[in-house]
């Protein structure tokens, strides 16, 4: 059986990336100033930030049922028996739900993982379903075992500025004014489910320390039974100043200099709920 992986711009993986690795991409929808466009083919993640600084009208859907048939098409038509399809996770948007429904048609060709991850770690995800189709794996035992070690991987953002968290009612428009005014730094986590606030710092100087200290804290207890060349850390911006990038990435990955180190950057579907000058950082075991 051949299996082919299907994923979205979620994982921070490019429709030039994935044809050069055999993976099949479906491009998110961008809606700039009421325009759609497909993220990575007719928007580029960085027109997106600039895009925010300018004070336009940015959100994010779920792609239609037509795409998504589209694309399970097309793997089919390229010789492929079954098919792994990795959408982000199904806390964050009702794209899972959405391929799940779908998949019933499919008696099982299709397998739709809900492993709970976006962006650095949702890519890993998407490496260890290809590097276990390769082996040989069925669709069915790839999501199973996507699913066993979803949560093992987590992610915090520092965000600069609270107008998006606003604009996505996650707080009211008075805290927004007085967290502008007191320059209080939102640090939130992504652990599977949802976006959480998990801390407040005056200025981001106490916000990137509280980033910090998050992602050692993880790595000490939630990881210290894995041995480093099995973990990854990362980091996701919506920066558009590269000194800015290399900085934060010189940082993050100096706290783990043994591990291997990947940047990306943040996929539109988490940058418009937490606007320009976004930055975080992850860390995710590797199964392959």
């Amino acid at each position: 059986m051949k299996t082919a992986i299907v994923t979205d711009t979620n994982s921070g993986m490019s429709a030039a990336e994935g044809k050069e690795k055999g993976i099949f991409i479906l491009p998110m929808p961008v809606i700039i100033d009421g325009k759609t466009y497909k993220e990575g083919v007719e928007v580029t993640n960085l027109e997106v930030f600039k895009a925010m600084h300018e004070n336009r009208d940015i959100s994010t859907s779920q792609p239609d049922l037509l795409s998504l048939e589209n694309i399970w098409k097309e793997a089919f038509a390229a010789g492929y028996d079954e098919i792994v399809h990795i959408p982000m996770s199904s806390g964050l948007s009702g794209s899972c739900a959405m391929a799940q429904q779908m998949a019933r048609n499919y008696d099982g060709r299709v397998q739709v993982v809900d492993n709970h991850r976006i962006s650095v770690t949702m890519y890993e995800s998407v490496l260890d379903a290809k590097a276990m189709a390769d082996e040989g794996k069925s669709a069915k035992e790839i999501r199973e075992t996507l699913e066993e070690h979803g949560l093992e991987a987590t992610i915090y953002l520092v965000v600069d500025t609270m107008k998006y968290l606003e604009k996505g009612g996650r707080i009211t428009h008075g805290a927004a004014m007085m967290g502008s005014l007191l320059r209080i730094k939102p640090v939130l986590t992504i652990q599977g489910e949802k976006i959480d606030a998990v801390a407040k710092s005056r200025g981001i100087v106490s916000a990137k320390k509280k980033l910090f200290e998050f992602l050692q804290k993880d790595y000490a207890e939630r990881f210290a039974q894995y041995p480093k060349e099995q973990l990854i850390v990362g980091c996701a911006s919506t920066l558009t100043d590269q000194d800015q990038i290399d900085e934060i990435c010189k940082e993050i990955a100096g706290l783990f200099p043994d591990m291997q180190f990947v940047y990306q950057q943040l996929p539109s579907s988490v940058a418009c709920h937490t606007g320009p000058g976004t930055f975080g950082g992850g860390i995710v075991r590797k199964l392959y």
